[in-house]
C-alpha cells in the first residue's frame, strides 16, 4: 500500500474519509460509501413498497417515493419550476447558468450532466454496454432497445417503423 501524506490526501478527495476502492471516489459518510459500491455490482437492494421497483440507494428509494406522493420540494429561483430531488435541481439550474462541469479530455466537447459525459465517452471507448434480447445487437444507449413499434399480427416490437 502506499504512503500518501495527508495533504495530498484532502486535495484528491476534498478531505472525505471513505474511498471507493474500485473507483478511488470520496465520500463524507461510510454509509454513501456503502450505498455507492453497489454501483459497482449493479445490485438494487432497496425495493419501493408501493411499485415493487427495485433502487441501488436508500436516497434512491427516498427520492423514487416523491413520484408517489407527488412531492417537489425543490424549486428553481430563476423560472420557479419544482423538482423532488436536490440533485435534479441543481443540474437543472446549470441550464440558466451555462456551466458545463464534465470536459471530454479527448474530443474538448463538455457536458452539463455526468450521465451524458458517460454516454459520450462511449464514443471514443467503443463500449456498446446494451445488448438486444433477439438479435444480439449491441448498443452505446438503452434507449435503442424500447421499441415502440409493435405488429399488429403478432405483437413483437421494433425499432424502426
Amino acid at each position: 500500500m502506499y504512503k500518501i501524506s495527508h495533504s495530498i490526501f484532502k486535495i484528491v478527495h476534498r478531505g472525505k474519509p471513505f474511498i471507493c476502492i474500485t473507483c478511488k471516489k470520496g465520500f463524507w459518510f461510510r454509509g454513501a460509501l456503502l450505498d455507492h459500491m453497489i454501483t459497482h455490482t449493479g445490485e438494487k437492494p432497496y425495493p419501493c413498497k408501493t411499485c415493487g421497483k427495485r433502487l441501488r440507494s436508500r436516497a434512491g428509494l427516498l427520492t423514487h417515493m416523491k413520484t408517489h406522493t407527488g412531492e417537489k420540494p425543490y424549486s428553481c429561483k430563476t423560472c420557479g419550476k419544482i423538482f423532488r430531488s436536490r440533485s435534479g435541481l441543481s443540474l437543472h439550474i446549470r441550464t440558466h447558468t451555462g456551466e458545463k462541469p464534465y470536459p471530454c479530455n479527448t474530443c474538448g466537447k463538455r457536458f452539463s450532466d455526468i450521465s451524458a459525459f458517460r454516454r459520450h465517452m462511449r464514443v471514443h471507448t467503443g463500449e456498446k454496454p446494451y445488448s438486444c434480447e433477439t438479435c444480439g445487437r449491441c448498443f452505446v444507449t438503452s434507449g435503442v432497445l424500447k421499441k415502440p413499434y409493435p405488429c399488429n399480427t403478432c405483437g413483437k416490437t421494433f425499432i424502426r417503423s
